[in-house]
């Protein structure tokens, strides 16, 4: 165990719904693990090169073991493929320390959680923080199918099983998730706050819906997963005003790729702009932000990029790297 990151070993492995795998990781001698807040996530070492990130969906109040849910996704760049192929009980793994890019509002009046398929993990352990603060709060679990929902047996006998409501689009039309009645006509006012992870098009759903509604940017809390990559636009220029090498990042080209071309490697993991690993400082020019990490304020400032996915409105971007 380092300061940076933990080796853990898979202490249970369960198969739940439709191609979700949940896992128990803890430390081998049995020691607690570093305390976590709701809404966490680790990143998890698959493979040499392959560094993923999964929300951590257990108790805080547990540091006993990490809880980890991963979709199988047919289209996998190589993340959850290798969880579900290569981690069995009794694996050992590598993890970083706990991070919170998408933390609870400690002075909400109420709190409302909404989660689209793997995306309620997160939630999962938001819940079990509301509950023990004795905050006003309520989960609602969307998915396909109630037979290809992970957790729903866990979240049936929890505390708070009472405040959670699950919404299948193949059952009733009476229990879909209604944001008339969830969300309200209008924002009930600053002090309730809404969060939500899920696909993309799900939670722009839901966002587009609160802000129409009048929440606020502030009030509205947002963990994507997956986006849609776009590299799309013309070529630019990129110094690297520290290494003083500059290069040209053609159309379809990332600018980790075009920096890694002249020997300038970025640390990456997500590749999508969600993690923020690959942050860089700008120095000059007017980044193209395409990621959804930065939040609108950071984005206006023009003084950071995510090399993985933005690209740049100006010919040149000057980076501190």
């Amino acid at each position: 165990m380092t300061e940076e990151s933990l080796n853990v070993v898979v202490r249970k492995r369960q198969l739940q719904g439709d191609g979700v795998v949940v896992l128990d990781l803890g430390l081998a001698s049995g020691e607690a693990l570093p305390p976590f807040e709701a809404g966490a996530h680790v990143d998890l070492h698959i493979a040499p090169g392959l560094v993923r990130q999964y929300s951590l969906c257990s108790d805080p109040a547990d540091c006993s073991v990490y809880r980890l849910g991963v979709l199988r996704d047919p289209a996998s760049r190589g993340g959850s493929l290798g969880v579900h192929d290569g981690l069995a009980e009794g694996s050992e793994v590598s993890i970083s320390l706990p991070r919170n890019l998408f933390p609870l509002v400690p002075a909400a009046r109420r709190s409302i959680l909404i989660g689209g398929g793997i995306g309620v993990t997160p939630m999962i352990a938001m819940a079990f923080a509301l509950q023990a603060s004795a905050s006003d709060f309520e989960l609602h679990y969307c998915g396909r199918s109630r037979s290809r929902s992970a957790f729903l047996d866990e979240l049936a006998g929890a505390a708070f099983a009472a405040r959670v409501h699950t919404h299948f689009d193949d059952e009733g039309q009476d229990q879909k998730l209604d944001l008339d009645a969830v969300l309200g006509a209008v924002a009930p006012g600053p002090d309730v706050h809404v969060y939500v992870c899920g696909p993309s098009g799900f939670m722009d759903w839901v966002i587009g819906e609160a802000q129409l509604r009048g929440y606020t940017g502030a009030q509205v809390h947002r963990e994507y997963f997956q986006v849609q990559s776009d590299a799309s636009g013309g070529a630019f220029e990129v110094v690297a005003a520290r290494s003083g090498k500059q290069v040209q990042v053609a159309e379809g080209q990332t600018i980790v790729e075009a920096l890694a071309g002249v020997g300038i490697e970025i640390e990456v993991s997500c590749e999508q702009g969600i993690c923020g690993t690959c942050l860089c400082d700008v120095l000059e020019g007017e980044p193209d932000h395409r990621d959804v990490y930065l939040t609108e304020d950071e984005r206006a400032g023009n003084d950071q990029i995510l090399t993985c996915c933005s690209r740049a409105k100006s010919k040149t971007l000057v980076l501190d790297i």
